[in-house]
């Protein structure tokens, strides 16, 4: 479905970006917008890719619902930093919050994964909690983009308006898929811990997480699914025997890179094709993918929408890149909803994955301006 482009002041107020590393590629004008509903044929990524022009990107973000309905903005815009906003330094919000599910409700949401997990019907699901934050004056959304660009808590940082208000943000450490012509690149994340100020006690947690039984199973999992995926598609799929340590500025990950080379060239999937295929990982669903779709839909209800989805562009050679859509937040006038989830495999402890979810929403949460 095609909806209006979105005019230039809009995308002033609004602005849409993906940005990499030290690479950030801001949109100047959209040509035309794709909106899929629930349902869509994947095959309209297809269509999106044949559609661009030289020149041209469609920057899009894909749902965590089944069949992963999402947008894609046909674009044009260049590889520089987004101009500052000029803000008033003086200007002092008061916030609102309201945390859902509650720490105690979450905590019985793990447990009931737990029951399922013991009885044979999953071995991984992924359950998430949101935060409401109400502010006044409202939260504007170019300073918010502009602290993440600035503190960088993940590599990358988003910014994609979703209809006439909502605008989803973030700033992810996850790349789900990159292709570079023939070249296939994955980052999986799986398996965390929260960081401390203390140095000793930070380097005791991520050696604790290397070494950690429940941890590394969780993240095998991931891993074991994205070869799997990519088997259909490519060859020379390498990655190493043991994950690697990854952290931001509130957690330790587990971290596995994961190469590969598109086993055909000329017909191969787009990044945009590839991030269907592999959309949701483990790292944001769960095994059996059925059985934990279902566990996350009884326990977590609608909180996803947007969150733990994937971002990212895609241009007319079918290259791109795109991040899982997580340490993020949905901005809708003056709300704020960040959604943050923590693995639940066998051996997990309630009261640690609320202390995970916990040090995961604090990153956007103090974008915002929260002590």
């Amino acid at each position: 479905m095609a909806r209006d482009p979105i005019t230039p002041a809009a995308l002033a107020a609004r602005p849409l970006l993906f940005a990499s590393g030290e690479e950030a590629y801001v949109a100047s004008a959209v040509r035309r917008t794709w909106h899929t509903p629930d349902g869509a044929d994947p095959v309209w990524a297809d269509e999106v890719v044949a559609e661009l022009e030289p020149g041209e990107r469609a920057m899009c973000a894909l749902s965590f619902a089944a069949g992963a309905p999402g947008l894609a903005h046909v674009v044009t815009g260049s590889e520089h930093a987004l101009q500052r906003p000029e803000t008033d330094a003086s200007v002092e919000r008061t916030y609102q919050v309201t945390e859902f599910p509650t720490p105690d409700e979450y905590a019985g949401m793990v447990e009931a994964a737990l029951a399922k997990i013991a009885s044979g019907h999953l071995h991984k699901v992924v359950l998430g909690r949101c935060l409401d934050v109400v502010s006044t004056p409202p939260l504007v959304p170019t300073e918010i983009i502009d602290r993440l660009l600035t503190t960088r808590p993940g590599r990358y940082v988003f910014s994609v308006p979703l209809g006439d208000e909502p605008i989803l943000v973030g700033a992810s450490p996850e790349l789900l898929v990159r292709r570079e012509g023939l070249q296939i690149s994955c980052t999986p994340l799986a398996g965390s811990v929260p960081r401390s100020s203390d140095p000793d006690e930070d380097a005791r947690r991520a050696e604790g997480l290397r070494q950690s039984a429940k941890d590394l199973a969780e993240h095998a999992f991931v891993v074991e699914a994205i070869v799997h995926a990519l088997k259909e598609v490519c060859v020379e799929i390498e990655y190493p025997a043991t994950p690697e340590l990854l952290s931001t500025d509130t957690v330790w990950h587990l971290a596995t890179p994961i190469r590969a080379r598109l086993a055909d060239g000329i017909d191969g999937p787009s990044a945009l094709r590839l991030a269907q295929l592999l959309h949701p990982t483990p790292a944001v669903g769960g095994v059996p993918t059925a059985a934990a779709n279902a566990v996350i839909a009884d326990l977590e209800g609608d909180l996803r929408d947007w969150f733990a989805g994937c971002v990212g562009w895609v241009d007319g050679r079918g290259d791109g890149e795109f991040a899982v859509t997580i340490r993020a937040a949905v901005m809708d006038g003056p709300r704020l909803r960040l959604f943050a989830g923590a693995g639940i495999v066998a051996g997990s402890d309630p009261a640690s994955e609320v202390r995970e979810t916990g040090a995961k929403l604090a990153t956007m949460a103090r974008v915002t301006g929260l002590p």
